[in-house]
């Protein structure tokens, strides 16, 4: 390694606990597990000061977090596989780092902050990655979180203030990126012996991916990998945004080794440990180029109230906005969005409306009381407050793209516990909608970005 590079070597590893608590019980995941240990002796042997995680399983909606809590210690589940086992856990942070890269990352123009309370749940990737590679935590740790909505210019941003704090303190680091590859997993339960890639698709993606790790074309990984995300269907946190901040953290080139030690399904995912390591080698050619972003200049204004992202997409308060694409929509007499994308876009004749909830526009508050709180613990609240709530905040939105209630076509709704809130959700909307007769499609699913119930997603005729 030159003196100018503070990266040892990346890691890239699978967040599933199958390697670590049933590695015996599938030939693949022993597979894993074996990847894991040879990279627990090459960190032991190295002269790394740090591991530096980044991990998706730990998702950050509003900007980023970085864990500071000198020795967390807790026993995680994890909610997927909770069947295999506990997996306690007591790690030791580099709190200086945390408050380090906290702070580089806010000069180059990001939202961050620290997390240092005793019993913040460490997620599972992270605690599979420790408890695998630092068993004994010779080496202290920095975990930071994967912001769901964050654009590429964010992320690299991102890895770009990491290298800041590891120049700046003089430590040297093992970079390890906690993602899957393909990430579509068996929604019913399957025995050991039956796991597989979910589909032929995936498969192939993977392999794709594998043979430009194995190529060790980090950085033409983190540029193509819009197409793969496009191929597999994988979503906002895994595949392509760790590749984004894995490659700007080690440097942004395709100048290293690459080593594909495992790979295997995991529940049907795809899960690998790969190891990159800077080559002296030259650096060789990129795939193509796109900007390289140096500070991140709030191309996705989430944290702004009123209008939201739409500020810095184009956007502003009125009906319909003319953008290179389609009309969009904003209104600051709506929530604002938690991500990049406008209340609604118009394409023809139609109204295409992005999924809205209960929360109050400004406050974000939520009418009927969140789910849980800010630990996860559950809350008592009202469906049918949400939901009226939720209706009101369709109305304002049609509303301001000169549309109404009575024009809508389609609903799709979504609910995080159907059997407790179908009947009170279904009361509210025949209040509003039994005249109008769109057709409605309602979906359990598991949970939403903020701690709501219901969420609702609208098409209507345009005026």
């Amino acid at each position: 390694m030159s003196e100018e590079n503070p990266v040892l070597f990346g890691l890239y590893v699978p967040p599933h606990p199958h390697p670590l608590l049933a590695p015996n019980e599938n030939q693949g995941w022993g597979e894993l597990r074996d990847a894991y240990d040879m990279c627990r002796r090459r960190i032991e042997e190295s002269e790394a000061d740090i591991i530096l995680i980044y991990s998706t399983t730990w998702p950050s909606i509003v900007g980023h977090q970085f864990q500071t809590l000198p020795e967390p210690e807790w026993v995680h589940v994890d909610d997927d596989f909770h069947y295999l086992g506990s997996m306690p856990y007591k790690f030791r942070m580099d709190t200086e780092f945390g408050e380090g890269y906290r702070d580089a990352a806010e000069n180059r123009g990001l939202h961050a902050r620290t997390v240092s309370y005793h019993g913040f749940p460490i997620d599972t990737g992270s605690v599979v990655a420790l408890s695998l590679l630092n068993p004994d935590n010779r080496i202290p740790a920095c975990i930071v979180s994967s912001n769901m909505y964050a654009n590429r210019a964010e992320t690299i941003v991102l890895g770009k203030a990491a290298r800041d704090t590891l120049k700046a303190q003089g430590k040297k680091a093992v970079v390890v990126v906690v993602a899957s590859l393909s990430n579509r997993m068996f929604t019913e339960h399957i025995e050991p012996h039956e796991d597989r890639i979910h589909s032929p698709k995936d498969e192939e993606w993977n392999q794709k991916i594998l043979e430009f790790f194995g190529a060790g074309r980090l950085e033409d990984i983190s540029q193509l990998s819009r197409d793969i995300h496009g191929q597999i269907r994988i979503q906002k946190v895994v595949a392509y945004k760790p590749a984004w901040w894995m490659a700007s953290a080690m440097g942004q080139h395709n100048n290293y080794d690459g080593e594909v030690l495992a790979y295997a399904a995991l529940n049907g995912s795809g899960g690998a440990v790969i190891q990159l390591t800077p080559s002296s080698e030259s650096i060789g050619d990129k795939e193509f180029d796109e900007d390289d972003v140096e500070v991140y200049r709030g191309d996705r204004n989430v944290l702004e109230s009123g209008g939201g992202d739409m500020q810095a997409a184009g956007g502003v308060e009125g009906p319909l906005v003319e953008t290179d694409e389609l009309p969009t929509i904003n209104t600051s007499k709506a929530p604002a969005p938690v991500g990049a994308y406008p209340h609604a876009r118009r394409q023809g004749d139609l109204l295409y409306l992005s999924g809205v909830g209960p929360r109050q526009p400004n406050t974000n508050e939520i009418p009927g009381g969140p789910i849980e709180d800010g630990k996860g613990n559950p809350l008592e609240y009202d469906i049918k407050t949400q939901t009226e709530a939720c209706i009101q905040n369709v109305k304002a939105i049609l509303e301001a793209s000169g549309s109404s209630l009575n024009d809508v076509i389609d609903v799709t709704t979504f609910l995080i516990d159907m059997k407790r809130d179908f009947e009170g959700y279904n009361k509210i909307y025949a209040k509003h909608f039994e005249e109008i007769q769109a057709t409605r499609t309602t979906l359990a699913i598991q949970a939403l970005p903020t701690p709501i119930a219901v969420e609702m997603k609208v098409i209507a005729k345009a005026r």
